[in-house]
C-alpha cells in the first residue's frame, strides 16, 4: 500500500520539472499576450492581426518543434544522450525567456517569443520519454497526473509574484517594461532551479547502443519507426485520434487570453480567471490520477475529450467578464487529466527503450495539430473578422478526435487481452 501512495526519490524529481517549465506556461497563455497587445498597439497593429500574428507566432513554434522533436527522441534513445539533450533544450528555452526582456520591437518579440517556445516545447521530448525509466506501469498514469497537478499549483507561485510586479509596477516606482524583464528573468530562474534535481538524479536506463555516427543513425532509426507505427494499428490509430482532440486542447490553452483580449474583455480580470485555472486544475488533475486506479484510462480519455467538445461550443457564444471565468474553471477540470493520461497512455503501450523515438512522433502530432488549431483560428479570425467563428471550429476537431480515439482504444483493448 505504502509503495502505491508513497512518491520515490526520482519520481518527485521528474514532477519538479513540471512545476518548473509550468511557470513558463503560464506567462505564455497570461502575461506575454497583454504584453505583445501594449506592443503591437502601440505600433498600431488592429485588434484583429494582433490575435492573428500571435497565433502565426505560435503555430510557427510549434511547427518548429514538430520537425525537430522526432530528432531529439530518436536521437535521446542511445546510450547516454537523452540528459543533454534534455539540458540543450531546457537552456534554449529558459535563456530565450530572459531575453525576451531586452526586446522591445513587437516584431523581434515574436521571433525571441518563437525561440523560447521551441526550446520549451522540445524538452518535453526527452523529459516525456524519460517517464517509463522513472517509474513502473502500474504508476505511471498516478505520477504523470501528479505532474500536471502540481505543475498548475507550484506556476502559481512564480505567477502571483510577476503579477504583483506588473499590476504595481507604477506603486514601487518600475515602469511596466522593467517589470515584466523582472517577471520574465523570476520565470527563467525558477525554471532552471526545479530542473537541477532532475538533472542530478536521472540516469538513462532503458536506451539503444550508441552509434558511430549518430546523426546519420538517428534519421535511420527514425524511418523505421514511422514504418513500424504504420504496421501497428493500435499506437497508429492513438496518435492520429490525440493529433485531433490535443489540437483543440492546445489551442485553447495558447490563445485563450489572446480570444478574451480580441473580444475586449478586461485584461486583468482574464489574467485573474486564468489563475483560477491553474488552481481549480490543481486538484482536478490528482482527481483523475486517482480514478486512474479504478476507471480504464482510455474511458477518462473519452470523457475529457467530450467535456472539451461543450467547452469548445460554449466558447463561441462567450462575450462577458463572468462567461470567461466560467470557462476558466471547466478548462481547469479537464486540461490536466486529459495532458496527463494521454501521456501514460502512449507511455504503456511502447517498447521503453525507444520511449524517445515514439514520443517524438507524439510531439510531431501535438505540434503538428496545434499548428493546424492556431492557424486555423488565427485564419478564419482575420478573413471572417468573427473570432467566435475561428473558435467554433475547434468542435469539429474534437469530435473528430473522439471518434478516432474510439477505434484506437478498441484496437489497444484487443492487444492487452
Amino acid at each position: 500500500m505504502e509503495q502505491k501512495t508513497k512518491l520515490l526519490p526520482l519520481e518527485k524529481s521528474w514532477i519538479l520539472y513540471d512545476v518548473g517549465n509550468s511557470a513558463f506556461v503560464l506567462l505564455v497563455t497570461t502575461l506575454l499576450p497583454i504584453y505583445f497587445n501594449a506592443l503591437a498597439g502601440d505600433a498600431g497593429v488592429s485588434a484583429s492581426n494582433y490575435l492573428a500574428y500571435w497565433g502565426y507566432a505560435g503555430s510557427a513554434a510549434t511547427l518548429l518543434v514538430a520537425l525537430i522533436g522526432p530528432i531529439c527522441g530518436t536521437l535521446a534513445d542511445q546510450k547516454d544522450f537523452k540528459k543533454p539533450i534534455f539540458l540543450v533544450c531546457l537552456g534554449l528555452g529558459a535563456f530565450s525567456c530572459v531575453a525576451l526582456a531586452a526586446v522591445r520591437s513587437w516584431l523581434v518579440f515574436l521571433v525571441v517569443f518563437v525561440v523560447a517556445k521551441v526550446g520549451f516545447n522540445a524538452s518535453l521530448v526527452p523529459y516525456d520519454a524519460m517517464l517509463p525509466e522513472v517509474t513502473s506501469p502500474g504508476r505511471m498514469d498516478r505520477v504523470s497526473a501528479m505532474g500536471y497537478a502540481f505543475g498548475y499549483i507550484g506556476s502559481v507561485i512564480p505567477f502571483i509574484a510577476c503579477l504583483g510586479l506588473v499590476l504595481g509596477a507604477g506603486r514601487i516606482g518600475l515602469s511596466t517594461v522593467t517589470a515584466m524583464g523582472i517577471a520574465f528573468l523570476l520565470t527563467a530562474v525558477w525554471w532552471l532551479a526545479l530542473s537541477a534535481p532532475l538533472l542530478l538524479r536521472y540516469r538513462q536506463t532503458a536506451f539503444v547502443d550508441r552509434r558511430d555516427n549518430p546523426v546519420s543513425a538517428t534519421f535511420r532509426q527514425l524511418g523505421k519507426t514511422l514504418g513500424n507505427v504504420r504496421r501497428e494499428p493500435h499506437i497508429f490509430l492513438y496518435l492520429l485520434a490525440f493529433f485531433f482532440f490535443i489540437d483543440g486542447v492546445y489551442t485553447i490553452i495558447d490563445m485563450a487570453t489572446a480570444y478574451g483580449m480580441a473580444l475586449g474583455l478586461d485584461s486583468t480580470g482574464l489574467l485573474l480567471a486564468l489563475l483560477v485555472t491553474q488552481v481549480v486544475a490543481f486538484p482536478f488533475a490528482l482527481l483523475f490520477g486517482a480514478l486512474s486506479e479504478r476507471f480504464d484510462t482510455g474511458f477518462l480519455i473519452k470523457l475529457c475529450i467530450l467535456a472539451y467538445t461543450g467547452i469548445a461550443l460554449y466558447a463561441v457564444f462567450l462575450r462577458r467578464q463572468w462567461q470567461f471565468w466560467l470557462l476558466a474553471v471547466l478548462v481547469g477540470m479537464f486540461q490536466g487529466g486529459i495532458q496527463a493520461l494521454s501521456r501514460s497512455y502512449l507511455g504503456k503501450i511502447i517498447p521503453a527503450e525507444h520511449s524517445g523515438e515514439y514520443f517524438g512522433l507524439m510531439d510531431i502530432c501535438g505540434k503538428g495539430a496545434s499548428f493546424m488549431g492556431t492557424t486555423l483560428v488565427a485564419g478564419i479570425s482575420q478573413f471572417t473578422h468573427s473570432e467566435s467563428l475561428g473558435v467554433g471550429t475547434l468542435v469539429v476537431v474534437f469530435l473528430a478526435g473522439f471518434f478516432l480515439f474510439c477505434k484506437a482504444d478498441a484496437q489497444n483493448q484487443k492487444c492487452q487481452r
